[in-house]
């Protein structure tokens, strides 16, 4: 890490780097390059213009959901927060000292991170806001880091620059629901097999609730979409709850509505189908369903809602909502240091780049921040081993094999192969252990060595 950051401050403080967003990306690349003394001009178009998702003028605001995914070094997401600590994160620190109960998952007051960061932002001297909307690509060193709700004036603009028509699909917003107004006598807190805190609320329903829930689901209103959004590319992760439900009657009971290991113990039976609920700020007042990311007509999910046992009276504070993502076809726009192909001084990071996720985000928009330092410093780039998690994520989102492009999250399925044992290759958690514990050691050695 000592050659990360002791590059020679006198000749970076003439330089200033543009970055393009206020979001996870834009203000993780901002704070790595601020604490190497280089100047930040950090363009926000928000509040003079709206994204129709954002609620707030913070920077780094979480959209959809206030978890950034399991903290288990065993699990995918898990290695990919280590390795950013690793990295010297500034985003993924603020995060744990934001963190409320989920589990074995990251889940964070969504408002007291945005507004520590934010308040981190505005405090650091190097560090220039601009609350306008960019419309050009700046010349000289710019990060991108506009997100996938980057404005239509500012995607012409990128357009124009990868001489290649923007990918589209449509990420879907899960509601969030009142603590108080939920039916205890009904719902139970509980966590699946009984892993971690006991820090979801659960609402159990039987076939017969499930029928008529799924009956109101297939056939509820959905908003009317735009006709350049008919054609519209879902990730798959995240689909729309009615997407996911027009696939078959018990597709619902094996993805997010799975009852598998959540047994109420005031009965001791495991149910027809659980809908559960996440703890959404530190005051425990806000709980979101889980997997339950909607384009239905508010009304209508007013009433899908009333269906769910333990929720028929509940309060609804925030409905869901329907927004774009944008992403380029990285493959042939970037290398794996984050850096342009065509122009050595533009880089892009966060979800722009076709990587999925909130915690990849972060990783992204810190790795182009200390590359952003290491090329005006004119040190090697980073191009992390394969072995590690964002090392392999950076190397496939700029894989020019891929026939048709499509985002992706942190997963063990990219990650370089390793020989396994054969008396544990069937063990998934030792399995992952070792692949975790390999890339840990590789990415210190590799930091060490660069």
């Amino acid at each position: 890490m000592q050659k990360i950051t002791g590059e020679i401050r006198s000749a970076k403080m003439k330089q200033t780097v543009s970055i393009i967003g206020g979001g996870l990306a834009g203000s993780e690349a901002a704070l790595q390059l601020a604490k190497r003394g280089i100047n930040v001009r950090l363009y926000e178009m928000r509040p003079k213009k709206t994204t129709g998702a954002h609620v707030s003028c913070d920077f780094a605001e979480l959209v959809c959901s206030n978890s950034l995914g399991s903290s288990d070094i065993t699990n995918a997401s898990g290695l990919l927060k280590k390795e950013m600590e690793i990295l010297g994160g500034e985003l993924i620190k603020t995060a744990y000292e934001c963190q409320v109960p989920a589990g074995n998952a990251l889940a964070i007051d969504r408002e007291m991170f945005s507004e520590s960061v934010t308040k981190k932002i505005k405090n650091t001297e190097l560090i220039e806001v601009i609350n306008e909307e960019v419309t050009e690509i700046p010349d000289g060193y710019t990060i991108i880091a506009s997100g996938p709700l980057t404005s239509d004036s500012f995607s012409d603009a990128i357009k124009s620059f990868t001489r290649a028509e923007h990918l589209h699909f449509f990420d879907a917003i899960a509601p969030i629901i009142e603590k108080d107004s939920i039916n205890f006598d009904i719902a139970f807190y509980g966590s699946r097999y009984d892993k971690g805190e006991a820090s979801y609320i659960n609402c159990p329903m039987n076939r017969k609730q499930y029928e008529k829930f799924y009956n109101f689901l297939i056939n509820a209103p959905k908003i009317e979409l735009k006709e350049f959004e008919k054609n519209a590319k879902f990730f798959e992760s995240c689909l729309p709850v009615e997407v996911l439900a027009s696939r078959g009657f018990d597709t619902l009971r094996f993805g997010p509505m799975k009852p598998v290991g959540l047994v109420d113990k005031r009965t001791n039976k495991e149910n027809y189908a659980v809908v559960q609920l996440r703890q959404d700020n530190s005051a425990k007042t806000l709980y979101n369903i889980v997997g339950f990311q909607t384009n239905l007509k508010w009304s209508a999910q007013k009433e899908l809602v009333s269906l769910i046992p333990g929720l028929e009276n509940s309060n609804i504070m925030r409905y869901g909502v329907m927004h774009r993502n944008t992403f380029i076809n990285s493959p042939e726009i970037l290398k794996p240091a984050l850096q342009t192909k065509e122009r050595k001084d533009l880089f892009f990071a966060g979800q722009i780049t076709g990587t999925e996720g909130y915690s990849e985000s972060i990783a992204t928009g810190l790795l182009a921040g200390i590359n952003m330092s290491r090329l005006i410093s004119g040190a090697q780039l980073l191009e992390l081993p394969e072995e590690t998690m964002l090392g392999a994520l950076t190397r496939y989102i700029t894989e020019t094999t891929h026939k048709h492009f499509q985002p992706i999250n942190s997963n063990w399925a990219i990650v370089k192969k390793m020989d396994i044992p054969q008396k544990i290759r069937k063990n998934k958690k030792e399995k992952n252990k070792m692949l975790s514990t390999r890339a840990v050691e590789t990415l210190r050695e590799y930091l060490h060595l660069s």
